[in-house]
Formats: structure tokens, sequence, C-alpha cells
């Protein structure tokens, strides 16, 4: 039986660390660093990234956290390439989440894609995200069927259409 750290850092599975990717430390020094420097970027709407907002399901507290956008077929998603991490479980569990980039801020309902929906999304993804390819075991040229597989290893959630944008105080835009 795995530990509870084996639990979480996703050692118990068949997802990427039975690949041989290790699991990403989120608490070094060099990882909060790194967030700290592409959410100035988000901040300022420079690039692809954005700063997602979701509400903790235990504490109630706002937590944000970089992501990349990804818009196909008309919709706009979010995919977690490392895995179910927190914000996947406050997304999950609140069905609403918040998105930054630039001064401009969207609230958004939330809905978590089947397999078959994510797979053309995660193929997209692949090839935005370099940053994140070794987290996955299809390549950027492996057919959408390949990604399908993946699809339990990286929830993707679809944002449904946008609210009005938001004040930094969380209220409508007037």
């Amino acid at each position: 039986m795995a530990t509870r750290h084996e639990r979480r850092a996703g050692l118990s599975g068949g997802g990427s660390a039975a690949r041989g990717v290790s699991a990403p430390k989120f608490r070094g020094w060099r990882w909060h660093a790194g967030n700290a420097l592409v959410s100035v970027f988000a901040r300022i709407g420079i690039g692809p990234i954005a700063l997602l907002t979701t509400t903790g399901r235990v504490t109630g507290r706002p937590h944000t956290v970089p992501v990349v956008p990804i818009d196909h077929a008309g919709a706009r998603w979010l995919v977690a390439p490392y895995g179910p991490v927190g914000w996947v479980h406050n997304a999950r569990a609140g069905g609403t989440v918040t998105l930054r980039h630039g001064r401009q801020r969207h609230a958004y309902a939330v809905r978590e894609a089947t397999p078959a929906e994510a797979a053309p999304v995660l193929k997209r993804y692949v090839a935005i995200a370099t940053r994140a390819r070794h987290r996955f075991a299809a390549t950027v040229d492996a057919p959408v069927e390949a990604f399908i597989a993946e699809a339990a290893d990286h929830p993707v959630f679809e944002l449904q259409p946008p609210s009005t944008p938001v004040t930094h105080a969380g209220r409508p835009a007037a």
C-alpha cells in the first residue's frame, strides 16, 4: 500500500511517476520564484499565462496560481499538467473560478471534460506549453487518440462563457 506522501506525489498509480517522471516539488524556492516571475507577466498581460483564482474547499480563502488557458474549438479550457493538484480539487468543489490576464478578470463556471473532449485540448496544450511536455507520455506529433489515455492523469476543464468583468474587489465592473 502506498504511503500518504506517495499518493500525494502520484507514485501509487499509473500516472507520470510510473513513466519515470518525478512529482514536481511545489514547495521548493525555485518553484516559488518561477511562479512569482510568471505571475508578474500575467498581471501586466504579457504572454499566454493567466492567473487562476479558486476558493479553497476547506478554508474558503482565495488561492491563486499561474495557468496557461487553451482556446480550442470555440471554447476556453484549463489543463492540469501536474495532475489533480489543489486548484483542481478547489475547482471541482466550488464549480467557479476567476481568470486574470492583465487588468481583465472574468468569473467562469467550470465543467470537467470527458476523456474524448479532453484529448484534442491536451494535444493543443502540449504544443503550446513547452515547459510541461515532459509530464505527458504522448508527444506533440502523436494522434489525438493517444491523448485520451492522458486525460486520466491531466484533468481538463471547460470554462463556461464568462460573466461580466469584475473589479479588483471582486464586484461586477460598472
